[in-house]
C-alpha cells in the first residue's frame, strides 16, 4: 500500500504543479507531466513488507492460506489508490498522468494477483 499512496501522492503533488506552471509555460508543463509519469512508474517498484506480515498474521489467525488472502487485500487496495489519484489528475486536466497512474496501478494489481492465478491453475490441473 506504501507504493501506491506514493503514486498517488506524486501524481497529485505533479498535477497541482503542472496547472500552476501552465498558464506561464505550457511546454514545461508537459515536461512536468512526463517526469512524474516516470516518477509514477518508479514508485511501483516496491514491496509492501508491512502489509504483507499483517497478512500471513491474519492468514495465520483465521487458518486461510495466504496464497488466497493475500493477492485478493492487495488488488483491492493498490485499486482504490490509483482510482483515486488518476481521478484527481483528471481533475487538474493531466489526462496522460493519470494514464500512467492507471497503467501503474493495473501492474501493481497484476503482480499481487499472480500467485492467487497460479494457485488455481494448479489446483485446475490436480483436477484434471
Amino acid at each position: 500500500m506504501n507504493d501506491a499512496v506514493r503514486v498517488g501522492a506524486a501524481a497529485v503533488i505533479a498535477a497541482i504543479c503542472a496547472v500552476v506552471i501552465r498558464r506561464q509555460v505550457p511546454e514545461m508543463a508537459l515536461a512536468l507531466g512526463l517526469c512524474a509519469g516516470a516518477l509514477v512508474v518508479l514508485f511501483c517498484t516496491g514491496a509492501l513488507s508491512s502489509a504483507v506480515a499483517f497478512l500471513d498474521r491474519l492468514a495465520e489467525t483465521g487458518s486461510l492460506s495466504p496464497a488466497v488472502l493475500e493477492p485478493v487485500v492487495k488488488t483491492v487496495g493498490i485499486a482504490v489508490v490509483t482510482h483515486l489519484a488518476a481521478a484527481f489528475c483528471r481533475d487538474a486536466q493531466e489526462g496522460a498522468l493519470a494514464a500512467a497512474v492507471e497503467l501503474a496501478g493495473t501492474a501493481l494489481a497484476l503482480a499481487a494477483a499472480l500467485p492467487l492465478m497460479s494457485a488455481v491453475l494448479e489446483l485446475l490441473t490436480q483436477l484434471l
